[in-house]
């Protein structure tokens, strides 16, 4: 596989040539960027996958939504639906796309609305609220937001940068200069100073450009339904690990510190999970001869695993969530934090 990627090295160039130039008609005003009068917040990385997109949003969702009417605004991925889309309770993934769906279930006062036009879904949303949270959005030049949020994996951020298909990623990396405030994520427990210089050193951040750390805060096991249990991982413990998401790895490492005996079923980003893929998930769980062993999803999959014709087979299963938060390093929460309150502050009070 890594061969067949620098044999596709020459469709990179094309595709770099051709983002390039979109990018210069946008710089130029050749192409038009929308701005909008209230505070809108754009969070997006470069590769393709996941950097810590979701966990971002909602993190700026508790930060934000308590004294601003918050919408968060999403392309929908994967969804079964077209044109834009208010979420609801009772709302699938199959409708809205799974992390939209994964926002609606965790804030029930906050609009989440998917819509493939950033533009046109902002003015549907614009009216009733003061704050609109872009998830993903860093691409999307049709729309010039206000406080745009980068992101970088830490595990990929040493690797090669090549841009797709070669490549992951989706624009060439300078196209981080972009940003007003860059972060890298899912950094490793007990990271050191030479790995953070070696960080900075790879991005270069502009001297306006903060450069924040974190790492990903796993969180007490859940139900489905999003209730706590109360249940201990230990050596004994046989883990089944049910993933469909762009990076698994830091997931994996984190169970692997409390067992060994673990079965990981791993499936592309995105996966719809089939029911073809939850019996062979029951099948493996009920020849496990272990005493002791649960099934662990993220929080994202949960959302694809409650999709018509997968419930039944699902409810059967003892699958238990395992949700994840953003935790800063170095004490960069609070300037973090001043930075995007300031801004939406200053804007609001601005127009």
């Amino acid at each position: 596989m890594k061969y067949l990627r620098w044999l596709l090295f020459p469709f990179s160039i094309v595709y770099g040539l051709v983002v390039i130039i979109r990018n210069w008609f946008y710089d130029t005003g050749l192409f038009k960027s929308h701005k909008f009068e209230l505070p809108v917040i754009c969070i997006g990385n470069l590769e393709v996958g996941g950097a810590g997109k979701s966990p971002m949003t909602e993190y700026l969702v508790h930060l934000l939504k308590d004294t601003d009417k918050t919408a968060i605004l999403s392309r929908g991925y994967g969804r079964n639906t077209q044109g834009f889309l208010i979420a609801t309770e009772t709302t699938s993934a199959a409708d809205v796309g799974d992390e939209p769906s994964q926002f609606k279930h965790k804030f029930k006062d906050v609009t989440v609305a998917v819509c493939e036009d950033r533009v046109a879904g902002i003015n549907r949303l614009k009216t009733d609220h003061a704050l609109i949270i872009l998830d993903d959005a860093f691409q999307h030049r049709a729309v010039k937001p206000g406080f745009s949020i980068l992101l970088f994996d830490y595990y990929h951020l040493q690797q090669t940068h090549l841009l797709l298909p070669a490549g992951n990623l989706r624009e060439p990396f300078s196209g981080r200069w972009r940003a007003d405030v860059m972060m890298v994520t899912k950094c490793p427990p007990g990271i050191t100073e030479q790995q953070l210089t070696e960080c900075y050193d790879r991005i270069e951040p502009l001297n306006w450009q903060p450069l924040f750390f974190s790492s990903i805060n796993y969180q007490p096991l859940q139900d489905l339904e999003g209730k706590p249990v109360n249940y201990v991982i230990d050596h004994d413990t046989t883990v089944f690990l049910l993933t469909g998401i762009a990076n698994p790895k830091p997931l994996v490492l984190h169970l692997k510190n409390y067992t060994t005996q673990l079965i990981h079923h791993n499936y592309p980003d995105h996966h719809q999970f089939s029911l073809k893929n939850i019996t062979k998930l029951a099948g493996e769980f009920a020849a496990c001869s272990a005493q002791k062993k649960i099934i662990i999803t993220t929080e994202k999959d949960a959302q694809r695993l409650g999709v018509h014709g997968l419930t039944a087979a699902v409810a059967q299963l003892p699958v238990w969530v395992m949700p994840i938060g953003v935790k800063f390093l170095n004490n960069g929460q609070q300037q973090f934090n001043h930075s995007v309150i300031n801004y939406v502050r200053e804007h609001t009070k601005h127009n």
